[in-house]
């Protein structure tokens, strides 16, 4: 039995209490909402693994709450909608919808669906997080290499005399290099005694 949480939204009573009903029963954890404001709100707060959104509910749209579950609280949504219309399909694609399906549709239906869309969701999430590392670990070298070039513009050394200095100084204060760097560069008013204390390390050593 999976134990995904699904956040469901439409502003038809009938259907949103039939999709809640059905998937509750096939082993989902189930939120619901009545329109896109209340989505956002629900899934902000309880982040579900996928949102179920109608396209038309008055107020803001599936589309438009989609939009505020993506950006906000990194969730992918599934859209219905009664109608097959090619630019609203257009339109939810571009706002990144992992699949779409048009009602009236049963549970045994949309569970495939389902799976499918958690299962890239998953995906997703994986890759969107391999990108924020991949950007921290370069912004991370920038920092480390602009310590090094106020240490060499400061004592006139060599870029490995200056990196040496700060990986044994990093290393005798058991912190990390990334995190000296970083406070060398950005903490003006303690930069002076930081490169100091370094640069007497460094001549100790010697």
């Amino acid at each position: 039995m999976t134990q995904a949480k699904i956040l469901v939204a439409d502003d038809d009573i009938f259907t949103l209490t039939q999709i809640s009903s059905g998937l509750g029963e096939a082993g989902y954890q189930v939120l619901s909402a009545e329109d896109g404001a209340e989505a956002v709100r629900i899934g902000l707060e309880y982040r579900p693994d996928l949102a179920i959104l109608d396209i038309r509910m008055p107020g803001m749209s599936g589309i438009e709450a989609a939009r505020e579950l993506r950006q906000q609280g990194r969730i992918n949504a599934l859209f219905l909608s009664a109608y097959s219309d090619r630019e609203i399909v257009e339109k939810a694609t571009r706002e990144g919808a992992l699949g779409y399906l048009v009602k009236p549709l049963n549970i045994q239906q949309l569970i495939p669906a389902i799976e499918a869309a958690l299962r890239r969701a998953k995906d997703l999430q994986q890759l969107q997080q391999k990108k924020e590392d991949l950007t921290e670990a370069i912004g991370r070298n920038r920092e480390i290499s602009v310590a090094v070039g106020i240490y060499m513009e400061r004592f006139a050394v060599g870029e490995r005399i200056a990196f040496d200095a700060l990986r044994r100084f990093a290393r005798s204060q058991r912190v990390k290099l990334a995190a000296l760097a970083r406070d060398l560069v950005t903490d003006h008013v303690r930069r002076d005694q930081l490169i100091q204390q370094i640069r007497q390390h460094a001549d100790a050593a010697n």
